[in-house]
């Protein structure tokens, strides 16, 4: 069943392209000064940073609750620098607008609106439709197992050899979905471990039932033989990022090697055994190859909103389902083999 494992990659293609810390943007002297000013005054123009306020007081840290800035604030991972910084690009790129110049990168990132507290909010709201449709698809996969398929007699099991591994793969494309919406509404260290992590998680799993599904291994002997290797790279590779170095170049060629190696087996898989729903798997396949230029193809946000990465996000929603709908057509192709030769 590889092709969940496209639709993984693209949930998980992110990590092909890593942030780098020195970007145009924050290398713009006038837009340098701007924030080691604010950081200092705590005042952009005529606007005020609440704060840089309570960083720059004199209150010991230790002071009473109400003398400190709010701990909703903590939490949000909101403060002086982050926003100097946002309004000091905000405002650096007003006059590059004025100036007819295009809008450039700070810190490795577009310069994005901010609504609320989300930083990123379409790509934030897109990724929390993605979680959308991940559940939806798992709960009707779920449903479709257990109440509308025979079950086997005796241990009333399902017929389907792979339901467990497809129940796994929904619980971890939805939590690579939650953290990546977390991810894109605050960006700090913490947030980026967590969705990058989740995305390889995701990926490495991915790339280990394609296997089983393609070469059709049912023995959990067999199963454990091909999991074992991938599990233990996947999990050196994810530890190697949280707390060695955030490598976003080797990163960027591990995510590359398990993605195409999966499509490609998928793609070939379909065409050899003449799935009666190959179609759906190929308009996966198909679908998630064109997505990825999305991200190759990078453009600055319209309207400090819709980035490349954004609409990323919002072609995986219609291919999120499509893969769902192939994966309960496979377990009603299999079911009705098993059954038939019981028969």
């Amino acid at each position: 069943m590889g092709v969940g494992t496209w639709i993984s990659l693209l949930s998980a293609f992110g990590c092909l392209f890593g942030v780098l810390n020195a970007s145009a943007g924050d290398a713009d002297s006038l837009y340098r000064n701007c924030v080691g000013q604010c950081e200092k005054t705590g005042d952009i123009g005529d606007q005020s940073i609440r704060h840089c306020q309570f960083q720059n007081s004199d209150v010991p840290l230790n002071s009473s609750w109400y003398m400190q800035e709010p701990l909703y604030l903590q939490w949000k991972q909101l403060n002086c620098r982050s926003d100097c910084r946002y309004y000091c690009m905000m405002q650096r790129e007003n006059q590059r607008e004025k100036l007819g110049q295009h809008p450039v990168k700070y810190h490795g990132k577009w310069p994005f609106k901010r609504v609320f507290i989300f930083q990123e909010p379409l790509s934030a709201v897109l990724s929390a439709f993605n979680l959308l449709m991940h559940f939806i698809g798992w709960l009707t996969f779920f449903i479709l197992l257990h109440y509308k398929l025979p079950v086997r007699p005796q241990s009333r099991r399902t017929y389907y050899e792979y339901s467990g591994l497809w129940h796994i793969y929904g619980v971890l494309s939805m939590n690579a979905w939650f953290w990546s919406a977390i991810f894109h509404t605050r960006d700090f260290d913490l947030t980026e471990k967590l969705d990058y992590s989740s995305a390889v998680a995701v990926l490495g799993y991915s790339l280990i039932l394609c296997l089983l599904r393609v070469f059709d291994v049912k023995d959990e002997a067999s199963r454990v033989m091909f999991a074992a290797p991938i599990l233990a790279f996947v999990t050196t590779h994810i530890l190697y990022l949280n707390f060695y170095e955030m490598d976003y170049g080797w990163n960027m060629k591990v995510c590359l090697l398990m993605g195409v190696s999966q499509l490609l087996m998928w793609a070939i898989w379909g065409r050899v055994t003449r799935h009666p729903s190959r179609f759906k798997l190929w308009a996966v396949v198909f679908g998630c190859a064109l997505a990825m230029l999305l991200e190759i193809y990078d453009f600055p946000p319209f309207h400090g909103y819709a980035d490349a990465h954004a609409l990323w996000h919002a072609t995986t929603i219609p291919l999120t389902y499509l893969w769902w709908s192939f994966i309960k057509d496979d377990a009603k192709f299999r079911t009705s083999a098993l059954v038939k030769k019981v028969k």
